[in-house]
C-alpha cells in the first residue's frame, strides 16, 4: 500500500555506541574516541595543517588524516596521551570508587578541560 508508514523500532542507548554495536573492548574504543576528539580539537583550534600536526605529533601526514577521520585502530590510548603531551596538554588520571552499586560496570571517563 502506497504511503503506509512502518513503525520505527528504537532501542535506548547504553551510553556507549561501541557497546551498542557489539564491538570488542567498547570502553577502550570509547576512551580512544574521546581522546582523539580532544587531539583533533586542539589541532583545529591551532589552525594546524596536517603536515604541521604530523611534525608535532611525530607521525606521518596520512596518520594525522586517520586520526582526524577516527581511524584509531593503530593508535593505543598511551600513544594518544603522548599526542596530547606533544600539544602541550597535561593529562590527569583520577581513580575512584564507582558511583553506586546500581551502576552495572565501572567506567572510564575522559573530559577535556
Amino acid at each position: 500500500m502506497v504511503g503506509k508508514k512502518e513503525a520505527i523500532k528504537a532501542t535506548e542507548s547504553s551510553g556507549n555506541v561501541f557497546a551498542d554495536l557489539g564491538l570488542d573492548n567498547p570502553e577502550e574504543l570509547k576512551t580512544k574516541a574521546k581522546i582523539a576528539a580532544a587531539v583533533n580539537s586542539i589541532i583545529k583550534h591551532r589552525h594546524l595543517k596536517q603536515s604541521e600536526a604530523s611534525r608535532i605529533l611525530g607521525i606521518t601526514q596520512p596518520q594525522v588524516s586517520d586520526l582526524n577521520r577516527g581511524k584509531l585502530n593503530h593508535f593505543s590510548v598511551e600513544r594518544l596521551f603522548e599526542f596530547l603531551n606533544s600539544l602541550d596538554r597535561d593529562i590527569e588520571i583520577v581513580i575512584k570508587k564507582k558511583r553506586s552499586n546500581v551502576q552495572r560496570n565501572a567506567r572510564i571517563e575522559v573530559r577535556a578541560g
